[in-house]
């Protein structure tokens, strides 16, 4: 059991290696204990990520593609796109301590994580990751919701991110402009799953990658329909109304529990 935690150890240390060793003397981080380098990891990593892919998708968008994709005078301003880094910028150690904790979890056994998808054969793999999913856009959808529905959590915690409901005051790099406990609250089904849902700890380091490049993209407002993902068009319409489309990456649980609006062609409107 010790060697199997071993081979969990492993894969993160090499991480923490490829990502810090790119941007940091190895003296500053080194002799840190591996938690702590995981989280800095992290962090680092989060960084980099919200900044390449916000910046570079906001000039896709807004300069490159403008003619494509943006109708009418909707380009968030300079200062409202600071205001979105800023917020993000507040959120992100925060948002680093879930993969921390996720990832120390798994190499003190305490999860249902394997390291190889031949420990399980290639099935069971497929079943188990359905199962994954399907947990973390189960919960996360009904605590958006809720984050909208209980006023006090609202008020206190998620109208911080509703701050910025008109199209011109959305951008890519608004994704992570939430509340810390808030972030911490919509990233938390990720962890979760860990510990009820036997799952491929590489499969589940990507899925926390994805999902920091999908927040980017479902705030971009392009209201073309990507069914079933839950895309921009999608997501615009949440902000819009506080009362539809409380999904992460597909529309599916607001379609079986009735809170979906679609776009319908190129325009935002509400069911």
């Amino acid at each position: 059991m010790e060697g199997y935690r071993q081979l969990f150890k492993n894969e993160t240390d090499f991480y923490n290696h490829i990502v810090l060793g790119s941007v940091l003397p190895e003296n500053i981080w080194g002799s840190l204990p591996h938690v702590c380098r995981t989280w800095l990891r992290n962090y680092v990593g989060g960084i980099f990520i919200y900044s390449i892919i916000g910046f570079l998708w906001c000039f896709y968008i807004y300069y490159l593609k403008r003619d494509v994709y943006i109708r009418g005078d909707v380009i968030p301003s300079m200062k409202t796109m600071v205001l979105h880094v800023r917020d993000s910028m507040k959120c992100l150690p925060w948002l680093a301590t879930l993969p921390t904790f996720s990832e120390y979890a798994v190499e003190n056994g305490w999860t249902k994580c394997f390291p190889r998808i031949s420990d399980v054969g290639l099935f069971a793999y497929f079943m188990y990751t359905i199962a994954y999913i399907v947990f973390v856009e189960l919960v996360t959808y009904w605590i958006h919701r809720k984050l909208h529905d209980i006023k006090p959590l609202y008020k206190y915690l998620h109208a911080q991110h509703h701050n910025y409901n008109k199209q011109h005051k959305i951008s890519p790099l608004a994704g992570m402009a939430l509340h810390p406990l808030d972030g911490v609250a919509q990233g938390a089904p990720h962890t979760m799953a860990l510990f009820l849902v036997p799952t491929h700890f590489t499969t589940h380091l990507t899925f926390v990658f994805l999902g920091a490049i999908w927040t980017a993209n479902i705030h971009d407002c392009i209201d073309e329909k990507l069914w079933p993902l839950m895309g921009g068009g999608y997501h615009i319409i949440h902000h819009l109304s506080n009362r539809h489309n409380y999904g992460l990456y597909t529309i599916w649980m607001d379609w079986m529990f009735g809170t979906l609006s679609h776009p319908v062609h190129r325009a935002t409107k509400l069911n």
